[in-house]
Formats: structure tokens, sequence, C-alpha cells
């Protein structure tokens, strides 16, 4: 019997997948969550803080309730509310930049689902889709590319090699990141941990202490490739979850729709546009409202491409013009509706089904950061020494984050040489 099919199968599982798409992912999901924290920093204690109509009372016993986590629940005082705020802010500036992601990204995910649990009835299907995916960026490896981790990783490798020295050098930084969470679950917890999230956040903080070990004293040992292996699984396992959320928020959302009246003779556009809390231009929703036929028609194409986008996921053409739609689409709410921060999360998520050498093409056309742009090579030129380049710009098409008619051997061509220290654990 052939073990070659395994083979092919073991390599496609254990092999890091769309890193571009999960990069895209990191960093417009946290700028749109940075944003809208510093847009409702006049109204933060309103809505979550001490000065919300739900008390601290309240709070605790809908938390209880509903068996969520906060952190705002162990104390109902201004200064820990405007601690966790502020915090939460600069998570997200980091996540943004890719600064030290396997810490960062699981300090957002707390000081997220922290402020978003403390008040859940002034939220919406944007916060209930911020909740959900914050969790998942936790388990990707959306660092690899496009980030600080990345730009730092390969300093390091350039290092090694140098020094002929395979061992990975100290990493100061993250050692006292680590020891300070501990510290903070200790104080917060304690051991033996209780169930729940504080064995979850536990979990978490050993994985990243174990995967430091074994990266710095065996960087050549059979355990570090295993370990690698698990954690590429676990990438893909939750870049391809959250394609499936997107696919079951457009297909409940296109189905619910087509068992409505309005929706059926094509005027629910109409009556959207005719609301006042969601008319922040009125003379351009009077404009759109008072075209039949343009109103007709934006009507059932929004129900035909939420409905038939997760069929469209087999054909690349065609889910590349669909996903084009569906981003128009959802830019048309945030400007005619006035639903910003909901419609940018869904962009979000739909970029990860972006084709990589669209991403790469941009990333090309727009010019490179710091001293990967013009200004940098212009002075590479000038200095007489060799010209920069990002090797992220370089690095072959990879096929789509969710296509699944490739075939083992072109992706495994195409896969993308990322450095692994970097990559998340």
């Amino acid at each position: 019997m052939s073990t070659v099919p395994l083979q092919r199968l073991g390599r496609f599982l254990c092999t890091t997948r769309a890193p571009y798409q999960a990069a895209v992912f990191r960093i417009g999901f946290a700028a749109v969550v940075a944003a809208f924290l510093l847009r409702e920093w006049p109204h933060r204690r309103v809505l979550f803080g001490d000065r919300s109509p739900l008390s601290y009372d309240m709070a605790l016993t809908l938390i209880e309730q509903e068996g969520t986590f906060s952190v705002l629940s162990w104390w109902g005082g201004r200064l820990w509310f405007e601690l966790v705020y502020g915090l939460t802010i600069m998570a997200a500036l980091a996540v943004m930049a890719g600064w030290r992601t396997r810490t960062t990204t699981i300090l957002f995910m707390v000081g997220v689902m922290s402020l978003e649990n403390r008040n859940t009835l002034v939220g919406d299907g944007g916060d209930n889709i911020i909740r959900i995916m914050v969790i998942y960026l936790v388990f990707t490896r959306c660092a690899e590319v496009w980030s600080l981790d990345a730009r730092r990783a390969r300093a390091a490798r350039a290092r090694s090699t140098e020094a002929r020295e395979p061992r990975v050098p100290a990493d100061r930084t993250g050692i006292v990141l680590w020891t300070v969470t501990g510290a903070l679950l200790f104080w917060a917890f304690g051991l033996p941990p209780q169930p729940g999230w504080p064995l979850v956040l536990w979990l978490l903080w050993a994985v990243h202490g174990v995967w430091y070990v074994v990266n710095r004293r065996l960087p050549e040992h059979e355990v570090r490739s295993v370990l690698d292996s698990c954690a590429a699984m676990l990438h893909n396992a939750a870049m391809l979850v959250i394609a499936a959320q997107v696919c079951l928020i457009y297909s409940t959302a296109g189905w619910y729709k087509i068992q409505g009246v309005r929706w059926q003779e094509g005027s629910a556009l109409h009556y959207a546009l005719h609301l006042d809390y969601f008319t922040p231009w009125p003379w351009l929703s009077a404009a759109v409202s008072a075209n039949a036929v343009l109103v007709l028609a934006l009507t059932y194409l929004t129900v035909a491409a939420q409905v038939a986008f997760p069929f469209t996921l087999g054909s690349r053409k065609v889910k590349n013009v669909l996903l084009a739609v569906m981003i128009m689409e959802h830019l048309g709410i945030a400007v005619l509706l006035g639903i910003p921060f909901l419609s940018l999360v869904m962009v979000v998520c739909d970029a990860v089904f972006l084709p990589t050498a669209l991403l790469l093409g941009l990333r090309t056309r727009f010019g490179r950061f710091g001293r990967f742009g013009r200004f940098g090579r212009l002075v590479g030129r000038r200095s007489g020494g060799p010209v920069s380049h990002d090797p992220d710009t370089t690095v072959p098409r990879e096929p789509d984050a969710v296509h699944p008619k490739e075939s083992d051997a072109q992706t495994q061509a195409e896969e993308p040489v990322t450095p692994e220290p970097a990559s998340k654990a």
C-alpha cells in the first residue's frame, strides 16, 4: 500500500497555510477594535464603566447567568476600568503591529471580552462577531509575515547563521512578559487553576513557556518539529473555523432574508433607508431610495450574494468576484446606514478568502514600510550598500486561503518560507 497520499496529507496539514490572509486579518481586526474603542472614548464609562445604566451588581448577576468572563467583575471602581480600557487599546495596537503576538493576542482577547461582557445589552451584531473572532485570533499564526515579530525572527536567524550556531538567542523581553503574565495569573486565579477561563489562560501560559524552552534548547530536535507541526495544524484549524464562521453568518442572514415579505418583494432596503437611526446622510438616503429600480436591484443582490457565497468557494474566479461584491456591500452599508464598525469587521473577516497574489501585489504597489520603502531603497543606493528587500514580498504565489481544489504538489511548491521562531505556538 502506497504511503504517498498519507505523506502528502501530512505535509498539507503540518504546514502553515494562508499566512498572508492571517496577517491581514490580524492587522484589520486589531485596527477596527482600536478605532472602536477610541471612537467611544468619551462615552466609555457610560457604555462599560462605572456610569453605565447597568450597575456593577446587575452586571455581576448578568455575567453569572450568561456564564461569560470579564475582569471588570473583579472590581467596579473607575481606576480598574480605566486601566483595563487603556491596556486593551495598547494591546490592540501591539497586535496590529505584530509585536509579541503570542502574549499580546491573549491580552487583547481578555480585554475585548471583558469590555464586551461588561454590558452585553448595548451590543449589536458587530459586537457578537468581535467576541467570536478575537478568540480564534489567539490560535492563529498571524505574525509570520508583515509584523515586528517576523522582522525580529529574521534578524535573529541571520545572526545565528553568521555565528554558525543553531541555538536561538535568548529573548529577554519575552521572558519578562511571560514572567509578568504568570504573576498576574497567580494573583488573579491562584493555583490549582479552576475549570473554565482560568484553566484556559493557565494552559496558554504553560504552552508558551514550553515552546520557548524547546525552541531555545532543542532547536534541531524532533520535539521542536512536533511542536511546530502541532502549531501549524492548530493555525490551519483556526483559519478554517474563521472561514466557516463567515460562511455561516452569510448563509443564515441570506436564508432569513428570503423568508421576509419585504425582501421577497424587493422593498426592504427602501424601509431601511427611511429609519432615522440609520440615516447619517439623509440626502444620500433619499437619493438612493427615490430610485425604485436601484432599490430593487440592491435588495435582491444582497440576498443572492449572501446565499450564494458559501457555494462559490469551489471556484476561484467566481469566489473572487462575489467576494468583491460582498466587500462593496459592506462598505455601502457603512456609508448609507451608518454602521461602520460592523461593516469593517465583516470586511476584515472576508479577508481570509483573498488570494495571496492580490495581497502581495497590493503590498508591492503601495510600497513598503520603514526601510523597505522608496526612501530606504534610495538611501541604500546612495550609501553604496545593498538594496534591502522584504522577503515577504518576493515569495511566490500561494493558493487561496480556502480553496479545496489545489493539488498538494502545487501548494507545497508555493508555500512561503517563514521564520519559525516568530510563529504562534
